[in-house]
């Protein structure tokens, strides 16, 4: 997947970029199919909501799912990421955000980019989010809420939020939101299971809770660019990932090609 002068234009003016119709129903139905084992392990990377019943974010499934090792090699969301940030890419951080329906939390507003520079000593912003849509996203079902043109501010003040949810984040004040909505708007990104979203790191962003009867699920790769890795591990190892290399993708079809079939990179 090739991005086109204008996507690149839009992304760098608007700070995300939305691709209906990326992967396929039956691509879809290979990554979803593997969820529920996911979710059902007692295992750290699964990281519960304040209930304790669901799971609100599993980090790194492509260390121990085939499925998901796949995708996060796949050229479809490789390729445009290294075309953005001008050269070769690992993964930084690997997440399946699952808002469930009913028990879904928010995510406060907050920069990528906070967190990774504060906690990691990621050296620059060169590194953005790509995401998979494995449920339709829609106005119901608690979708990311973005202020475009945010990015072009650079990294903001924030405050280490360590009570509102299960998982501590480095968040925004509702004063910086306010002014930054006055001059950017706000906008939620929506599309059928198979979209892909491509956002900056800095783009201040949000997502409110899920209180419909439907589940919103993405897949999130943080792409950093190699030269740019983080110099600072107190972080758990699963969270912010020390593997440095370089990605070499794999075909096209990889996530349609037969389970334990040894792939070569494309």
């Amino acid at each position: 997947m090739n991005l086109s002068d204008d996507q690149i234009a839009e992304f760098h003016e608007r700070g995300y970029l939305l691709l209906p119709d990326v992967f396929s129903g039956d691509e879809i139905a290979v990554l979803t199919g593997e969820l529920d084992g996911i979710f059902s392990q007692d295992r750290p990377e699964n990281v519960r909501e304040k209930n304790g019943r669901a799971v609100r974010t599993n980090f790194a499934a492509h260390t121990y799912n085939e499925a998901y090792a796949r995708l996060g090699k796949h050229p479809r969301l490789i390729n445009p990421v290294v075309k953005l940030l001008g050269g070769p890419v690992y993964i930084h951080q690997y997440k399946i955000n699952a808002k469930a329906a009913f028990d879904g939390d928010v995510w406060q507003w907050h920069q990528d980019y906070g967190t990774w520079a504060r906690d990691d000593l990621m050296p620059e912003p060169r590194a953005m989010n790509i995401a998979v849509f494995l449920d339709e996203v829609s106005e119901f079902n608690g979708p990311l809420m973005f202020i475009p043109g945010s990015h072009k501010g650079g990294k903001l003040d924030a405050g280490h939020d360590l009570k509102t949810t299960s998982y501590p984040l480095w968040t925004l004040d509702n004063e910086t939101v306010a002014g930054l909505v006055d001059d950017g708007g706000m906008v939620a990104p929506k599309g059928k299971a198979g979209s892909v979203l491509l956002f900056h790191c800095n783009l201040v962003h949000c997502s409110p809770g899920n209180i419909s009867p439907w589940d919103r699920t993405i897949v999130y790769l943080s792409l950093c660019h190699v030269d740019n890795h983080i110099r600072q591990f107190k972080r758990p190892e699963w969270i912010a990932h020390r593997d440095f290399t370089a990605i070499d993708v794999l075909p096209d079809d990889c996530l349609l090609a037969p389970a334990g079939e040894r792939l070569t990179p494309a």
